[in-house]
């Protein structure tokens, strides 16, 4: 496989850390089995798990697809085909806005996923302009495709006339 011109790396809030502290503490809280596991999380474990997950956040924008990595011990590694996307959608909740984070969901056609989302994003700095380049990447291959269409139909075309105009002179050789 040839290797793909990069046309964005995406940068990612430093408050995932936080965020990612904040929500596991609550989802012990709640349960309270975690209660006891909560001084843990809270004095160390937690902020070592939040830096690790921000350091191997990894998203690429290139000429053809939207390359996702993430997860400390489970790595989860995405590649979607930009003329898959059909929908990019920005989700924000207050445990977001809190942090200043913003969520950008990818849904493709045809997806597998039962709830409708193939990729959520959260916190890539700038993610309104980042969604512009994905969707103008799309664009640019979109078009490049239909204009490789349109050639070959032209050269179809093209063929054709000139396949009847053989015919024709077989046609006149024969009558002679």
């Amino acid at each position: 496989m040839s290797e793909q011109l990069v046309i964005q790396k995406a940068e990612f809030n430093p408050q995932i850390k936080r965020y990612i502290l904040f929500v596991v503490a609550l989802a012990m809280l709640i349960s309270m089995v975690g209660i006891p596991l909560l001084i843990i999380w809270l004095l160390g474990w937690g902020q070592y798990i939040g830096r690790r997950y921000f350091e191997k956040l990894e998203c690429t924008l290139t000429e053809r697809h939207l390359e996702f990595k993430k997860g400390i011990f489970f790595r989860v590694e995405k590649t979607i085909p930009l003329e898959n996307i059909q929908d990019l959608t920005f989700l924000d909740n207050p445990f977001l806005r809190i942090f200043d984070l913003r969520i950008l969901k990818v849904e493709t056609a045809g997806n597998s996923n039962p709830n409708g989302t193939d990729m959520k994003l959260i916190g890539i700095l700038e993610a309104a302009g980042f969604k512009e380049k994905v969707l103008q990447q799309r664009e640019v291959l979109r078009k490049s495709e239909s204009g490789d269409m349109s050639y070959s139909f032209t050269s179809t075309d093209e063929s054709l006339v000139l396949l009847r105009e053989i015919r024709d002179l077989l046609k006149e050789g024969q009558g002679k």
